[in-house]
């Protein structure tokens, strides 16, 4: 079956289709936050999933399919259901289980648009801030005024994000993950940890951070946040271990963000140094 309705939708269409689904879903998880919650873990004791995602995500899910009939979604939670349409989403219910669970009001509700292989639209909603990050073919923007992300700081000067390293990163790389870090701590004026790579990138777009790292991404993490970021005039450097699939730089398990003119050499090193040891040169 062919969705030719859904195909010429544009990507201010499913720009709004998908701020709509962000702000719904926003407006229950910020009802639940800080409440009771129950708690499960996936991969391990550092993955968590509350019942809020699933229900979050099954808010998401039939205002999308409703919007563009026949699209396809790729859910963090739901994995991959609907249809064989030109349209496929992005889907990540909590960007930021952990903190969410915790009660650290740093996570958001990312969705994005991909047609043809390439991210169209996106968006990124922080609900207990209550600021959407956005982006189209008609730019970049936050709650809905322009969006540009302005020159870097030197690195001095500078803040980088990342989650480098997980417990995953030091089982796989040891004392060179340890060294990486350091070097950067080193480098930059300072060195967060946020947990939540779509509002974490789109914290650059903005320019409240000069650059960011991501070591162990998916698509629905990163798809949304990368498109904004690029609209806003910024870089979004896909980090490949393997041979780059067909397909976007959203597919990319790694990533390298930053503002315009950034010139940051112990990040790129400490990018390089992960690529190198992940395709085990």
């Amino acid at each position: 079956m062919t969705f030719p309705e859904t195909r010429s939708l544009t990507t201010a269409v499913l720009h709004g289709i998908a701020e709509d689904a962000a702000r719904k879903a926003g407006a229950y998880l910020r009802g639940a936050f800080r409440g009771d919650m129950a708690i499960d873990h996936k991969r391990d004791r550092h993955d968590l999933v509350t019942e809020h995602d699933r229900v979050a995500e099954e808010i998401i899910v039939p205002l999308l399919l409703d919007g563009a009939p026949g699209s396809r979604i790729i859910g963090e939670e739901g994995g991959v259901r609907g249809g064989e349409g030109p349209v496929t989403w992005y889907i990540d219910p909590i960007d930021g289980t952990s903190n969410f669970a915790q009660g650290l009001a740093f996570f958001c509700v990312a969705i994005a648009a991909e047609r043809d292989d390439q991210v169209v639209a996106g968006v990124v909603y922080d609900p207990i801030a209550d600021r959407l990050f956005s982006a189209s073919d008609e730019g970049a923007f936050l709650d809905g005024a322009p969006l540009r992300a302005g020159a870097a700081s030197p690195a001095h000067a500078a803040t980088t994000i990342t989650g480098y390293p997980t417990a995953r990163d030091l089982a796989a790389d040891g004392d060179a993950a340890l060294a990486a870090f350091g070097s950067l701590v080193e480098a930059f004026s300072s060195v967060r940890r946020t947990g939540s790579g779509a509002l974490t990138i789109a914290h650059v777009a903005t320019g409240w951070a000069d650059s960011a790292l991501g070591s162990s991404v998916n698509p629905w993490d990163v798809a949304a946040s990368m498109l904004i970021l690029r609209r806003a005039g910024g870089d979004y450097r896909p980090l490949w271990y393997d041979a780059a699939p067909d397909g976007g730089d959203h597919l990319a398990p790694g990533f390298v963000a930053t503002r315009p003119g950034a010139s940051y050499p112990a990040l790129d090193a400490v990018a390089e140094g992960i690529v190198s040891r992940r395709r085990g040169a």
